[in-house]
């Protein structure tokens, strides 16, 4: 196979250019991070129970999943730039089609639409953020970059349970889609990295990356509780006595300023599994409180142990795909290890909604450790094997 790739191969990781990509996702992930909390409430108005509310977010990540190995393809084979505004025009389209959603199924036509323009969006940008982090320091970009969904997180939620018990859904709406038509303003002044590849038949109708394929099975076993945090954590609280759970969100996103950035750090210079299992281990405990939480005290205790768990696995899983991949092949391993986090957050949407009907909310969290107690021997396993190819 013969391929031409120029990509940046600077040694400063703040250029104006890494600067914009994360100002972008900064304002796409506020927009849509305002739903987390807020859309089940959203979706009982219009008359459906924990089953519907688990329909809208599974429905949009799977159309998020269905996007993204045909957007990896395209990133690899032309403009990501392109790609990338697509992505968000989609996604603005969308999320103002919501004020319009009267009922059930205009609600899920335009979630469908929106998972398609966000699983494109965020792909691109993890793509492209990939291709201007300096190689040696790509842990700590990515930890850095993950730091504007964190951000995000830790404004967002409250701000759009706020929005919607001070005024209304339209208002949280409108917002939304303003803060998204921004990140597309800016996101137009964004240079990319060129990636010049020759076609090459063989790789025709391979969307899936190999070499991520691993990180990614563990990455989707890790997002199956988060999943059930994000669809059901609003509904849990109110049946706990607390109306309002967007501090939860707050707490947890202040813990990842610390451990996102952390786990970068001590992936490049220790190796990722020094993170990894640690801190799958404290989102097995989170997911243990959460499950007896009946206080404020004890959710937030629950928001800190499990944002200091995920923010040490996700970007240490997210640079080890990219640095098993091609630089001509990061798309499509961008794609795959996103993939892998909507199926887990599509299927914890699902599955939990019907346990959570079946047994409750306490005890479909406490549940959600068998996933995780998943990851973590698949990721035993994975670590084992790179051990012994790296002896030989």
């Amino acid at each position: 196979m013969m391929e031409k790739t120029i990509i940046a191969q600077k040694s400063r990781l703040w250029t104006a250019d890494f600067c914009l990509i994360c100002l972008t996702n900064t304002f796409m992930f506020l927009g849509f991070q305002m739903f987390i909390p807020t859309f089940p409430l959203y979706v009982e108005k219009l008359g459906g129970g924990e089953m519907a509310v688990g329909l809208t977010v599974g429905i949009f990540s799977i159309s998020a999943i269905l996007s993204r190995p045909i957007s990896g393809k395209l990133l690899d084979q032309g403009s990501r730039r392109k790609i990338f505004l697509i992505g968000l025009v989609i996604s603005l389209v969308a999320i103002s089609g919501y004020p319009l959603s009267v009922n059930l199924f205009l609600l899920l036509l335009f979630r469908l639409l929106h998972g398609a323009g966000f699983g494109m969006a965020t792909t691109s940008a993890g793509t492209i953020v990939a291709d201007l982090i300096p190689p040696r320091r790509l842990g700590e970009g990515i930890g850095y970059y993950g730091l504007t969904n964190t951000l995000s997180m830790a404004f967002a939620p409250a701000v759009g349970l706020f929005i919607i018990y001070k005024y209304n859904f339209t208002a949280l709406f409108i917002i939304s889609a303003v803060l998204a038509a921004v990140a597309l303003l800016v996101s137009y002044f964004i240079h990319c990295p060129e990636i010049i590849k020759k076609a090459d038949t063989s790789e025709k109708y391979n969307y899936i990356e190999p070499a991520a394929i691993i990180p990614s099975l563990v990455m989707l076993f890790a997002c199956m509780p988060f999943g059930a945090i994000t669809t059901f954590i609003s509904l849990y609280s109110i049946e706990r006595g607390i109306e309002n759970i967007g501090f939860f969100f707050t707490f947890y996103a202040v813990i990842l300023f610390v451990s996102r950035p952390l786990s970068g750090i001590l992936a490049d210079k220790h190796g990722p599994s020094k993170v990894v299992f640690p801190g799958m281990l404290l989102m097995g405990i989170a997911m243990a409180v959460i499950s007896m939480a009946d206080s404020y005290w004890w959710f937030a205790v629950a928001a800190l142990i499990f944002g200091m768990g995920i923010g040490l696995v996700m970007p240490s899983l997210q640079s080890l795909t990219v640095k098993k991949a091609l630089p001509s092949r990061r798309g499509t391993a961008m794609s795959t290890f996103f993939l892998s986090f909507d199926v887990g957050i599509g299927m914890g949407s699902l599955i939990w909604g019907v346990v959570s009907h079946m047994v409750g909310f306490s005890t479909m969290y406490a549940l959600t450790i068998i996933p995780l107690a998943a990851a973590f021997l698949l990721y035993i396993k994975y670590n084992k094997t790179e051990q012994v190819q790296q002896q030989n």
